[in-house]
């Protein structure tokens, strides 16, 4: 019998990150829950420092990545992500390469299970942080996002190639074109996920499975994730590049444009293809 992580003791509280430890299981849990965790740059600097924390812990075994509030993460933070400028344009070619890609990247290459528990949405570049992590398991209320095209950009943060990774071309194509929500039980249906429990019992579930994986035989799982990093991702960096410069190139669209004022004034944009 496992025994179940439910006493968590609170080891760090960055500005916007808290990171819990129990035996050999480690938790970070996403603390904007009044932006439903959205990425700012604060967010993604206490984030990549927690993954980095707890993937060079050798006692860390495994590690639970979860959202406070009524999110795992909607996303980047559009103000915040907008701040930033290159050749009069919103950078965000700078915002990816220097804030996300980074953080992608460490928790695939962690040497250990990363496990991602998602409660209500994760969109943007918080699905990418789902999705890159090894198992993703959800309360039947979450849903999945690819919401970039609803703006005028296109996907990001690996998820051009972490979705179709796991649920193939023909729904990885509708997911970028049509960026609706993917309820937790399609997503599971789909392949996208891996479980999927009442919204009261995800937090237990998730205690189990983390605990489980912290008693495990760590050094076999990492070598599986080398082994599915060779088989699937080995072109994650050219990929990574790829998006973040196609991504700048959208970043000067008058769609773009019109996509975040059609946010910001809580309308449908209309967009004209330029």
């Amino acid at each position: 019998m496992v025994a179940v992580v439910s006493d968590y003791e609170l080891v760090h509280r960055y500005d916007t990150v808290n990171l819990y430890r129990h035996g050999a299981a480690a938790k970070l849990e996403l603390n904007r829950p009044e932006r439903m965790n959205a990425l700012n740059a604060q967010l993604g600097r206490d984030l990549l420092d927690a993954v980095n924390s707890v993937g060079q812990d050798p006692e860390v075994r495994a590690v639970l990545i979860t959202g406070a509030g009524r999110a795992f993460s909607s996303g980047a933070d559009l103000k915040d992500g907008l701040e930033q400028t290159r050749d009069g344009h919103p950078d965000l070619y700078g915002v990816l390469t220097e804030r996300y890609h980074p953080l992608i990247t460490g928790i695939r290459q962690m040497p250990k299970p990363v496990v991602a528990a998602v409660n209500g949405a994760a969109a943007g570049v918080g699905l990418s942080v789902a999705l890159a992590c090894d198992l993703v398991i959800a309360a039947e209320s979450g849903y999945f996002l690819l919401a970039f095209v609803n703006i005028g950009l296109v996907p990001d943060g690996g998820s051009s190639l972490l979705v179709p990774s796991r649920v193939g071309f023909a729904r990885a194509t509708e997911m970028a074109m049509l960026g609706d929500r993917i309820a937790a039980g399609q997503a599971l249906e789909w392949g996208l996920i891996n479980q999927v429990w009442p919204d009261g019992e995800l937090a237990t579930r998730a205690d189990e499975l983390i605990a489980r994986l912290a008693d495990g035989p760590t050094s076999s799982y990492a070598g599986t994730k080398r082994q599915l990093n060779n088989w699937l991702y080995q072109q994650m960096d050219q990929q990574l590049e790829l998006e973040a410069q196609i991504q700048q190139e959208m970043a000067g669209s008058g769609d773009f444009a019109e996509g975040v004022a059609a946010f910001s004034q809580k309308r449908q944009p209309r967009f004209t293809g330029t």
